[in-house]
């Protein structure tokens, strides 16, 4: 049964084609319309995301990356500078301040939740320190409260890495209006996903938002007239439209994703498992499952076996990949990190499972574990 996914570790199809009407009528729509970049559709889901996520201003951009990057850029973030990230993230977290010549400085997270440990910023905190770029990691809001009053003491930006979190809430208020500024990525396996590359930036900052319109349009507001240095990462009308449909969706797909992880919990039932941990505050969107096993290479073959996929998200701390050896971290540097990279593992989840799915995963995850 090796190589053969009876259940699969995220169904991308089965969305698009329950949607099939819907996402051919948006086709049809861009199709007729003769305009293909930055149109009423990008403008009309700009206003839709925005409304979404409870900020004044969204500005379709290239992908997730673009998104963090712009916003650094916006804000004169640059060479010499320094901007915390957490050292347990996707390396696109510090690329984005790598890409504005910023030096990404981690910080552990709190091991219960994997994110940043708020406890730990101000001891990373200097005086090139201009920015705390929070990760939502696998769709759980952090603790925004505590690091927002860490960065007004020290007068610092506030951006969320909010990729993997579209709809989540922290007490009770949507992430991307949670600090200064937030980036979204729309890749297709995202809660929100486009059928290709796409992202975003809500703020409530006005300023903060024309900025980064123009720097993703060539440095222009006028057309041929660039007052910058800018970029090309602009949110095409297709993506756009489709990305309105299923903005739609959205809202029911997580809460499918909030009962799969209530059935998860309930079934995993191995006394060598961790399980994830929900602050009372915390309203996550469960853009992925993620269990921590000793076991972690030898269960996820027995989970492969059994026909179920699974992924490491993610087998390489930031600080430990080649990209990143010119600043001279080594093993032992950031532990907590370490030690989670070691032992995570993502089980199946998505809006179109099933308990029945559940059932299977987590049986065959207990009986390995228990043998």
């Amino acid at each position: 049964m090796s190589g053969f996914n009876l259940i699969p570790f995220l169904d991308l199809k089965t969305p698009h084609i329950e949607l099939r009407p819907q996402l051919q009528a948006a086709f049809e729509r861009v199709l007729n319309s003769g305009w293909y970049i930055q149109g009423s559709e990008l403008k009309q889901f700009e206003e839709e995301f925005a409304n979404y996520c409870e900020a004044k201003y969204c500005i379709g951009v290239g992908n997730g990356l673009d998104a963090l990057h712009l916003i650094l850029r916006a804000y004169d973030i640059g060479e010499g500078d320094e901007v915390i990230v957490p050292s347990n993230t996707y390396i696109a977290t510090w690329l984005a301040a790598s890409y504005a010549e910023a030096t990404p400085i981690p910080v552990e997270p709190d091991e219960r939740t994997y994110n940043i440990d708020p406890s730990r910023i101000e001891a990373a905190i200097t005086p090139r320190t201009k920015a705390i770029m929070v990760v939502h990691l696998y769709g759980q809001p952090a603790d925004m409260d505590v690091i927002s009053a860490v960065a007004k003491k020290h007068n610092l930006k506030v951006i969320e890495d909010a990729a993997q979190a579209h709809g989540a809430r922290y007490k009770g208020k949507r992430v991307g209006t949670l600090g200064d500024a937030a980036g979204f990525s729309f890749y297709p396996g995202k809660n929100l996903g486009a059928m290709g590359d796409g992202g975003a930036v809500t703020t409530n900052d006005a300023e903060l938002a024309e900025k980064i319109r123009t720097l993703g349009n060539y440095g222009s507001r006028i057309k041929y007239h660039n007052e910058v240095k800018g970029y090309n990462s602009r949110l095409d009308e297709l993506q756009a439209a489709f990305l309105r449909e299923k903005l739609k969706k959205l809202d029911a797909w997580n809460a499918q994703r909030k009962a799969i992880a209530a059935e998860y919990v309930r079934k995993l039932e191995s006394h060598n498992l961790v399980l994830p941990v929900v602050p009372e505050w915390a309203d996550p969107v469960w853009h992925l499952f993620v269990v921590r096993s000793q076991q972690r290479e030898n269960l996820q073959a027995h989970l492969q076996q059994q026909g179920i996929g699974t992924m490491i998200h993610y087998p390489i701390p930031p600080h430990l990949q080649p990209a990143y050896s010119e600043l001279g971290y080594k093993q032992g540097d950031f532990p907590i990190a370490e030690a989670i990279h070691r032992e995570v593992l993502s089980l199946p989840m998505g809006p179109t499972m099933n308990v029945a799915q559940v059932t299977q995963v987590s049986k065959s995850t207990n009986d390995y574990l228990e043998a």
